[in-house]
């Protein structure tokens, strides 16, 4: 087993982190319960601010990971033993597989809209969510209404599932308000004459060029923010849209009709996430991201040794940050792995 890891998760932490390991003289294992690698990204059109296509980055880490890397797609991960050697990770219908580390890169899941009933995902037709949205955009076809007509309004709703005591995430996903805002422009783009307005808490446009963006979206395409959280969607005979809020910067009620509305859906912790991370004996913080052994210092290892954490497994993260971090991941197993040696 020397020098072997097995990294668990194929999106963007996972290949960047096999990538990187691979890089170092290690042989690696990437692990994928999908068909195909990437995670969420493969599904996405155009990544914010700068809006390149998501394509461009699955193709860079698909490229990144070499001949150092053999991939397992399809694959379900039964058990993981560890003993003095390392670890031994059991696969469905398959020979175990052993290494003397592993790292847990299994990504996030989408929080599931309806379970905000109010907003009217699963019950009424033209309420849709950034990701359907974005599939959408990426399948190249028109956005239209369910009856086929072309939407004149539009209204984007932030913080669907983040932020919100009630379904009980407290926690900023992050990269929903720059989704938003790459989003009304680009249905701008594709329906100059429909107007769009975006509902928020607010704005939280925390990184580089993100702002700019912000007032592209204002100053070029016209699109409206509003603060205020939605109270209640409901439907008209025609199926248009009457959403219920209050712009709580005025402190007035506000009712707007709308042919269409998209629900920002946040992060949350992956069912297979915490799967695998009572399977090795990891921690949860309250809001159910994985824990790693020190948030300062040591963010990417955990108090088992051997195993390490990269990416979105810890809390919301972007692309850019993502990469770092599993970047950095990579060479904690590396460490790690020289202790070893020397012992």
């Amino acid at each position: 087993m020397n020098d072997k890891v097995i990294v668990i998760g194929g999106g963007v932490a996972g290949m960047t982190a096999a990538g990187a390991l691979a890089d170092l003289g290690m042989d690696v294992f990437l692990l994928e319960k999908d068909t195909l690698t990437g995670g969420h990204v493969k599904n996405w059109d155009r990544l914010f601010p700068s809006r390149r296509p998501g394509k461009e980055v699955m193709d860079f880490l698909g490229k990144s990971m070499g001949p150092g890397v053999e991939q397992r797609c399809n694959v379900v991960v039964k058990s993981i033993d560890r003993s003095s050697d390392g670890f031994t990770v059991q696969l469905e219908n398959s020979e175990p597989m052993t290494a003397k580390s592993l790292v847990i890169a299994t990504g996030y899941e989408l929080f599931d809209a309806h379970k905000k009933e109010e907003y009217g995902y699963g019950i009424y037709d033209n309420v849709i969510t950034s990701a359907e949205l974005e599939n959408i955009f990426k399948e190249g076809k028109k956005l239209t209404t369910h009856d086929g007509k072309t939407p004149e309004r539009i209204a984007i709703i932030h913080c669907v599932g983040s932020r919100d005591e009630k379904v009980g995430n407290l926690y900023c996903s992050k990269v929903c308000c720059v989704t938003g805002v790459k989003q009304a422009i680009e249905i701008r783009e594709m329906l100059p004459g429909c107007e769009v307005t975006s509902f928020y808490m607010d704005l939280r446009m925390y990184d580089r060029n993100f702002e700019e963006l912000y007032y592209e979206a204002q100053q070029k395409w016209g699109v409206n923010f509003i603060r205020g959280r939605l109270s209640e969607c409901a439907e008209n005979a025609d199926h248009s849209l009457v959403l219920k809020t209050e712009d709580t910067l005025t402190g007035r009620p506000l009712k707007l009709t709308v042919d269409m509305v998209v629900l920002l859906v946040g992060f949350v912790p992956g069912a297979e996430t915490r799967r695998i991370a009572q399977m090795v004996g990891l921690q949860s913080g309250a809001d159910g991201f994985l824990l790693s052994a020190d948030e300062h210092i040591l963010d990417n290892s955990t108090t088992v040794p051997g195993v390490f954490l990269a990416g979105a497994v810890k809390g919301p993260a972007c692309i850019v940050n993502t990469i770092a971090d599993a970047r950095a991941t990579a060479m904690q197993v590396k460490t790690y792995l020289n202790s070893l040696a020397t012992l």
